[in-house]
């Protein structure tokens, strides 16, 4: 089961647009512009990053942080552990 989960995780990713950014910023407090939105789907579909291999999901962060700034990315750090924990997906990363 968690091979299927972690598929649907990774597709999910792949196939994040600039407006689902843009949608999920405003919903969790983040202010990242189109252009930033649009740089962060650029890189996910150029690199593919494993959101559930360590040294991929540092990569991704420090990315982010030169795409938005360190602050934004701390805080989407912060708000992607907290969701991996309350739905008890830890086991997974």
């Amino acid at each position: 089961m968690s091979f299927f989960i972690k598929e649907m995780i990774k597709n999910k990713l792949r196939r994040l647009t600039p407006d689902e950014i843009l949608h999920y910023s405003g919903e969790y407090g983040f202010s990242i512009t189109r252009t930033q939105a649009e740089q962060i789907v650029n890189y996910l579909r150029a690199s593919s990053p494993d959101p559930f291999n360590q040294a991929d999901r540092d990569r991704f962060m420090r990315e982010l942080a030169n795409i938005t700034d360190p602050k934004t990315a701390a805080a989407a750090q912060q708000l992607m552990d907290e969701v991996i924990k309350s739905y008890g997906m830890e086991h997974l990363f």
